[in-house]
């Protein structure tokens, strides 16, 4: 069925503009939400009355366009992507990945009014993207895909820290001071087990570390 859009809807058009469009989606969602209405002569009549007020809303829609168009072209748009060391990006620079730079730029772009030469760019390098703007205006961005060098680690890097721990472990253990106290009590225990170290570092067996002076 024919009707007038009441607003702008960007799927369908604009404010004014006349449209042929299924009689459910009519009646079901542009009808209810006040976004369009039926085409008579009656609802003609009103939007002919509107038409120098909806032709300079249109008027300044192409001026802010204009300016758009303006800012975006001095933009250039670096995006780091992890990559090999051929240039091939791990992943891909879409449309989307493209919106969201723009976003911390300020500018809040659809994805799917940005045109890429293919589905996604898969290299770094430096290329251009085509953003749709009001009518048939079109404003060309410049992108410059930057490599992130991911390191790979060999296995015998990733042996080096446990190899250097257990290094440090050792001089430590090697250079640590005896304890006195500790040192009695181990050369006690050494004494009940039957052996005892002497002065001269040799160890001999027995139930006692020496001649009893009182024993005949």
């Amino acid at each position: 069925m024919k009707v007038i859009l009441n607003k702008d809807l960007a799927t369908l058009g604009e404010e004014g503009d006349v449209k042929d469009v299924a009689k459910g989606y009519a009646r079901n969602y542009l009808f209810p939400r006040g976004i369009a209405l039926p085409y008579t002569p009656g609802t003609v009549k009103i939007f002919e009355s509107r038409r120098e007020e909806i032709d300079k809303r249109k008027e300044q829609k192409r001026q802010d366009s204009l300016g758009l168009k303006e800012r975006l072209e001095i933009l250039e748009l670096a995006i780091t992507m992890p990559a090999g060391a051929n240039g091939k990006l791990y992943g891909a620079v879409t449309s989307q990945t493209i919106a969201d730079e723009l976003s911390k730029h300020g500018f809040q772009i659809e994805r799917k009014r940005i045109e890429l030469a293919s589905s996604g760019l898969k290299s770094v390098g430096k290329y251009k993207a085509v953003i749709k703007l009001y009518e048939n205006q079109s404003a060309e961005v410049q992108i410059n895909i930057i490599a992130q060098e991911v390191k790979v680690e060999t296995p015998q890097a990733a042996a080096r820290p446990a190899r250097r721990r257990r290094e440090e472990s050792t001089a430590r253990t090697e250079t640590e001071p005896v304890n006195p106290v500790e040192a009695a009590a181990d050369t006690t225990a050494s004494g009940e087990t039957g052996e005892a170290v002497s002065d001269n570092g040799a160890v001999s067996g027995g139930e006692a570390l020496g001649e009893n002076p009182l024993a005949e």
